[in-house]
Parts: structure tokens; sequence; C-alpha cells
């Protein structure tokens, strides 16, 4: 594998390029507030964010605020997140989430990566997205796609989500982890498909050292 100083320099070129490919950095979730976002993502665990997109007016119009997804029956929680799956734990999790957030945080999103995480069914994952759409700080979102490409680039060797998201720390530039984000959950659904990589298509290939370029 290359140095770290290797690495680093090749990542500079690989920012110039995505931010060519992908210019537009949107949140692929539906929401209009923290607390939807939130929702929103926990709910994108092991499903598509179209999926999830489909099921939210729904689930927020019944379930406005906070509050009253903090009293929500579970039972009746669970039909409207069912095609979702994992709706159970889900279910369990968003409720207790949202009675966390009013009990500890006067019904509000906190702003910092233990907080979050400090709330049922929130990972770093799902802490690092709040952070990065609603308060505009600066993190690294390590999902299937990130993780994949990122290995891809041989930019780590990791298979943990966290160990992923704490080595790209100490590679990319720390203005450049919001944007890597979206770009690479971007071109990981156009061209760099988990099953079927499009490398003979690919804008990244002269920067990619992995298997997939021979």
């Amino acid at each position: 594998m290359e140095s770290l100083k290797k690495r680093r320099e090749r990542s500079l070129k690989l920012i110039e390029k995505l931010g060519e490919l992908y210019p537009e950095l949107t949140c692929e979730l539906s929401h209009q507030n923290a607390y939807e976002l939130l929702i929103a993502t926990i709910l994108s665990a092991q499903c598509t964010d179209k999926r999830v997109n489909l099921v939210t007016p729904a689930l927020f119009e019944r379930y406005p605020t906070i509050k009253d997804m903090a009293e929500a029956d579970p039972n009746e929680l669970i039909e409207y997140i069912r095609s979702t799956g994992f709706f159970n734990n889900k279910s369990k999790n968003i409720i207790a989430c949202c009675q966390a957030l009013i009990e500890r945080f006067d019904a509000e999103v906190p702003a910092s990566i233990d907080e979050l995480t400090s709330l049922p069914g929130v990972g770093r994952k799902t802490a690092n997205v709040i952070l990065n759409h609603i308060y505009h700080v600066p993190a690294i979102v390590v999902d299937t796609h990130v993780g994949r490409i990122s290995r891809h680039l041989g930019l780590t060797r990791e298979t943990d989500a966290t160990k992923v998201e704490f080595e790209l720390m100490n590679i990319l530039p720390k203005d450049a982890w919001i944007a890597w984000n979206h770009q690479l959950i971007k071109h990981g659904r156009s061209v760099c498909v988990s099953r079927r990589p499009k490398c003979e298509i690919c804008k990244l290939r002269e920067l990619c050292p992995g298997p997939y370029t021979k």
C-alpha cells in the first residue's frame, strides 16, 4: 500500500476530479428539519434512500414532532415503516430516541458526535449525517459506498466503518469531508457499482490503483 504521504497527495487529485464529476452536493433523504433527517437516517439502515423517501411523508404527517413520535404506539408506527425492513428494531429505537431527546436535550437534536451517538439507534454514520446536513460540521459518513470505493481507490484497507472513517480523516483535507460523502455515494450508484463496476467508463480510473483498473 502507498505511504500516507502519497495517499494524501493522490486524494487531492481525486477530490478535484470528483468535484468536476459531481459538483452539486445534496442530501438524498428528504427532510425539512433535524428531527426528520434523524428519523429518516435511522430508517435508511439496510434500506434505500428512495424507499425511505416513499415512507416519510405519511410518517411525518402522522408524527410531526419529536413529542408525537415519543408517544407513538409501537404497533402503529411499525405499519408506517414496515417496508423499510427491520421494522421492529427501528420502531423501538425511534421511539426510545425521541424519548431521550425530550428527557435529555429539551426535544432538540444535539450538535455533537458524543451526544448524538448516546441516543438509541444512532451510530456514527447517522450522527455524522446530522452533523453534515444540519449543523454543517465536517464529518465523514462511511456507508457501504464510501467504504467500498475508498478501498478500491487504495486509500484504506480497513473494512470496519469506524476505522475507515478515522483513516480517511487522516488522509483527506477537512474541507473535503462533506463533499467526499456525497460524491462517492453518487459514484457508487452510477459507475463504481458493487457487483459490476463500470471501470471502462470511470473517470477516476487513472487515479485508481485497485484491481478493477487492470
